[in-house]
């Protein structure tokens, strides 16, 4: 540091920032370099382009000696930043209470409680940093504010939002309005459930804080917190009763809202609290519409086994099948015809739908169905001509819509034999469910369908097949 004298450099040169030295040195709490600096006539309030001085970053930092060395180098006690942010602002932030003690109780500052630019006072940024010291101690200064900021944000909304638990119950000590709104609507509860603090929000409902006050747009706290997938909040909401529905006039429900942001363990919590699984937004569309649109083979395999109804048609008229074919989603499209064709059969047979087998609209990669998916295979690949699928579909019940969504994918010269494919394992799936011998029935069905020629080609491949699993068990 001396060197640099020598040389003649400028003790009071800025940056690009328009820091100086003396920044630099309180900013890294260099009590030596401050000392140097200051003791060679360093400018005490030179401020940088965010309107920081020495005094500002003091206080950031916390050290109380470099405090008094500026205060006694002459700093200017009441500067501002750019953002109305002066000494007791930063203190307050960074938990300098000895500074605040320092400012108010000895220089007699009691002039720097004020607000910045967006309206807080230094105990609210205490507030907002859960700093328990500082709350206490500008409370004991007599420097406890219940005043709103610019967003109508008290100390205990801003303390609620950053999940400060212990600040909020000390808080809750002097406060007479748990369930005060901002410009938003907001509670403080609202905002720790939006924050997914869950301790914090615990802390507020056991305070009394009413678990149904929606914001100013009319969204619930289940709602908010489904949106952002905090699925153990929701668990704890729906346990305290949160209203599953409320909402004013068609919205997107708390179910709507999970499926839409892919929050699998929030729907899943939703569907054992007994969420209405067909309940209907804005557009008229359920859940499953949602889901079939997405593509989300996991979430419409969940609300397909929570009991969907699947003939709800939204505001163009279109069912969860169609919105699935109209977005390509093959996979879906698939799921929700199995899904239908299961609904009619159980309506024919509500004795046989609670069988001991596991339940599933997937895809079906199963061992002990291989060999029948290999026979469907050669079946529409190298047997079935152009549009005999569809003969075949429609003898085994498949409707034109039905029909209509599997040949929305994929079109070809080539490409019946795909559909044809597709058809073949969305029959397969429920004969596995009613037939005890699902291979002689499907000869049987050819038959019945017109397609000797086929049944007996198809038997023949079961024949080879069965000779040659013998004698892999025999050697």
């Amino acid at each position: 540091m001396e060197k640099l004298l020598e040389k003649k450099v400028n003790i009071n040169a800025v940056n690009n920032m328009n820091r100086t030295a003396l920044h630099f040195a309180v900013g890294g709490n260099h009590f030596s370099a401050v000392n140097f600096l200051l003791t060679h006539k360093a400018r005490v309030d030179i401020a940088d382009k965010h309107g920081l001085t020495a005094m500002h970053l003091a206080a950031w930092t916390g050290s109380f000696e470099i405090m008094l060395m500026l205060v006694k180098a002459g700093v200017d006690q009441r500067a501002t930043s750019r953002d109305g942010l002066n000494v007791l602002h930063f203190a307050a932030q960074s938990n300098s209470v000895r500074i605040v003690d320092y400012l108010i109780q000895d220089l007699h500052l009691q002039e720097l409680d004020q607000c910045d630019q967006k309206g807080r006072k230094p105990f609210l940024l205490a507030a907002g940093r859960g700093h328990l010291e500082m709350i206490e101690k500008l409370t004991q200064l007599n420097l406890h504010t219940s005043e709103k900021d610019k967003e109508g944000n008290t100390a205990l909304h801003l303390a609620a939002m950053h999940g400060h638990s212990p600040a909020v119950q000390m808080l809750l000590t002097q406060w007479q309005e748990v369930d005060e709104t901002n410009e938003n609507g907001e509670t403080p509860f609202f905002l720790a459930v939006a924050g997914g603090h869950e301790e914090c929000s615990k802390v507020l409902l056991a305070a009394g804080s009413d678990i149904n006050i929606m914001n100013k747009h009319s969204v619930s706290v289940l709602q908010m917190a489904a949106q952002r997938g905090h699925a153990s909040l929701v668990s704890f909401l729906l346990s305290e009763n949160a209203n599953l529905l409320q909402r004013l006039g068609p919205s997107k429900s708390p179910l709507h809202v999970a499926v839409s942001n892919n929050h699998m363990a929030v729907v899943s919590s939703l569907l054992r609290a007994q969420h209405d699984t067909d309940v209907l937004d804005q557009r008229q569309q359920t859940p499953l519409h949602v889901a079939a649109d997405l593509g989300n083979v996991e979430l419409v395999e969940t609300l397909l086994k929570a009991g969907c109804d699947l003939k709800v048609a939204d505001q163009q008229g279109r069912t969860a099948l169609a919105v699935a074919a109209r977005g390509s989603h093959s996979l879906v499209v698939d799921m929700l015809i199995k899904a239908e064709r299961y609904q009619a059969w159980t309506e024919v047979h509500p004795e046989a739908a609670s069988t001991g087998f596991t339940l599933t609209f997937k895809q079906d990669h199963s061992l002990e169905t291989r060999h029948l998916r290999a026979l469907l295979w050669d079946l529409a690949y190298h047997q079935l001509k152009a549009g005999e699928w569809q003969r075949l579909a429609r003898s085994w019940d498949f409707t034109d819509d039905q029909i209509s969504a599997i040949e929305e994918q994929w079109t070809g010269k080539d490409s019946f034999r795909e559909h044809g494919h597709r058809a073949l394992l969305i029959w397969l799936h429920g004969t596995l469910r009613t037939q005890p011998d699902p291979d002689r029935h499907l000869y049987a069905e050819l038959v019945r369908a017109g397609f000797p020629e086929l049944a007996e080609k198809i038997r023949q491949v079961k024949r080879k097949a069965d000779s040659s699993s013998r004698k892999c068990a025999i050697s």
